[in-house]
């Protein structure tokens, strides 16, 4: 069995209940409160630029020009073509670029970039494919099953969210990736391995995590200080 095969096994529980998320129903059968929707694109969209940054740092780390290549591909298809349809559905929402560019992360977007910051800043090229794939392999898989499950309806206003995600181009790419990590780790020892699933679980969790955290639209258990506000000294 290839190693990233036996990744998707070991994580299939955790897709489950991603698939299953009220959330994700809501997207499939139009019924998510676009306030929610709204939340879910400003975290999404500063997940993205971390997200970018890893993948840069992953382009650093290719020994093959023909990869760097790829992987440069995949990060301006990221930057120049998913962004910007978070900026179109945005709009459609009633948010604007400024909003979701001055938004702050909520406390499960910053662990989840900060996991693939430290995994792309200290890891290997392997390390980092690992742990970018259940994004990029969980929401092809997502985009496939809601449009299995409810279709194109016309009235659902996420229709075309799913559909970007169920194309046989964003498919390619999580196909791709896969099969980057697949190449990468020939050969790899068991202590190295043992790594990437840590990675690639940990990001697992986070996906669904993150999917929760949308629903309820959760910032951070405690409120931090406002902008502008004082030192917050006494006395």
């Amino acid at each position: 069995m290839a190693f990233s095969e036996a990744l998707l096994t070991s994580a299939e529980p955790i897709r489950e209940e991603i698939h299953r998320h009220p959330f994700v129903v809501g997207l499939g059968d139009g019924t998510l409160p676009p306030e929610k929707f709204g939340f879910y694109l400003e975290q999404d969209y500063l997940f993205l630029i971390e997200y970018c940054r890893a993948f840069g740092l992953a382009i650093a780390k290719a020994q093959d020009l023909g990869l760097m290549t790829r992987l440069a591909g995949l990060l301006h298809s990221t930057l120049a073509v998913e962004m910007e349809l978070h900026r179109g559905y945005a709009a459609e929402f009633g948010k604007s670029r400024e909003a979701l560019e001055q938004a702050q992360p909520s406390a499960v977007t910053h662990a989840y970039t900060r996991h693939l910051l430290e995994v792309a800043w200290s890891g290997t090229l392997a390390e980092i494919v690992a742990s970018l794939l259940p994004c990029q392999w969980g929401y092809w898989k997502l985009g496939l099953d809601l449009a299995a499950r409810y279709g194109p309806a016309p009235g659902n206003p996420y229709r075309q969210w799913i559909a970007t995600y169920a194309s046989p181009e964003f498919g390619e790419l999580a196909e791709w990736l896969r099969g980057i990590l697949d190449s990468l780790t020939d050969g790899a020892r068991g202590e190295d391995l043992a790594r990437m699933e840590r990675d690639f679980t940990a990001s697992s969790r986070y996906e669904l995590m993150f999917w929760d955290m949308a629903w309820r639209q959760e910032m951070w258990p405690v409120p931090g200080r406002t902008e502008g506000e004082g030192d917050g000294g006494t006395g």
